[in-house]
């Protein structure tokens, strides 16, 4: 028996009935043969970690444009959140930690440059193109990186759990795993909580204006708000029927997030900039939409249904930083020196 076999047979013996087993996936696209140490859900969590994908993730938005900064989140700060949380709530209900902490990982690759505003951006050239009501959505982006774009085109090839759990970590549909509903939780749990903290950090609220009522239930602490959330996922979701908070906190971390949306997320001075960077996404993409040949030689389309989607997939994976070099490259003109 190899060291991935000891894995597969442990989880059997530890883990909960209704947890999702590496031995028992539904497998991959492209079938592979078996690591030798690693399980498969082990094997997905490494291929993301090593992806050109989450690299990025390091200088892409949060909430803040570009932060000068050192200590405000990213999307790698916030993935790597999303990840410790969930895999605490895993362990605590017996489910499988490697699963949760690939989808943790995974799960907002395909966000866009500039948070948000880059899927709004990416959404209105869609539709101006194909006048329908077509959306960018980060999730479906994610999804096709790990898919087509990663490796060239090759992908990363990820279990069905991993995929399902990376797609519908928001949107209409719940994930079916239990590992995946932990993720879709989580996810909100630590941007509430880690937006207000860079909110407050940058002069955007005081701690004072946070609504009181959310705040006495959950906790004053960003740590005692997380760790009320989790205790309370925890004990709500120990039937393992499903995984949910419990009617009064879920109402306090909702009404939290309602307040953030008005107070942070709309306010003109955090989002004073967008504007410009919904500006610049869009005059990007219409750029390379009437020059396709100058694409990267891996987003180049083979056909012309493929051009708008390709685009998106370049624009998708630039950093905050890229796309703003290059559209200095572009459009702004150079000093004559002489």
């Amino acid at each position: 028996m190899n060291l991935r076999e000891r894995y597969e047979a442990l989880e059997l013996e530890i883990l909960a009935p209704a947890a999702s087993f590496s031995s028992k996936t539904r497998g991959r696209i492209k079938e592979e043969p078996k690591d030798l140490l690693r399980t498969e859900f082990q094997r997905d969590r490494d291929r993301i970690i090593h992806s050109k994908a989450f690299r990025r993730l390091s200088h892409k938005t949060q909430v803040f444009i570009a932060p000068e900064k050192d200590h405000y989140r990213t999307r790698l700060t916030h993935a790597l959140e999303v990840a410790q949380i969930s895999r605490t709530v895993a362990r605590a209900l017996r489910l499988n930690e490697d699963l949760t902490e690939a989808i943790a990982l995974g799960h907002d690759l395909g966000h866009t440059p500039f948070g948000h505003i880059g899927e709004d951006a990416l959404t209105y050239c869609l539709q101006e193109i194909n006048a329908s009501k077509q959306k960018f959505r980060h999730n479906e982006q994610s999804l096709r990186v790990v898919d087509v774009v990663e490796q060239k085109g090759r992908g990363l090839n990820l279990t069905y759990e991993v995929r399902d759990g990376i797609l519908n970590h928001t949107g209409d549909s719940l994930p079916l795993t239990l590992e995946g509903q932990i993720v879709r939780i989580c996810d909100r749990i630590a941007y509430v909580n880690h937006d207000i903290d860079d909110a407050i950090r940058a002069g955007v609220i005081r701690f004072e204006e946070l609504p009181e009522e959310p705040i006495n239930i959950l906790g004053r602490t960003h740590g005692k708000r997380i760790d009320t959330l989790v205790k309370d996922m925890v004990e709500t979701s120990s039937d393992l029927k499903s995984i949910r908070l419990s009617p009064k906190i879920e109402k306090a971390l909702l009404d939290l997030r309602s307040w953030l949306f008005e107070a942070v997320y709309l306010n003109k001075e955090a989002k004073s900039e967008d504007e410009k960077a919904k500006t610049m996404l869009i005059k990007l993409f219409f750029y390379f939409y009437e020059n396709p040949q100058r694409l990267p030689e891996n987003f180049r389309p083979s056909n012309d249904e493929e051009v708008p989607y390709r685009i998106c997939d370049y624009i998708a994976g630039m950093t905050d930083r890229f796309a703003l070099n290059l559209f200095e490259e572009l459009f702004v003109p150079k000093r004559w020196m002489v």
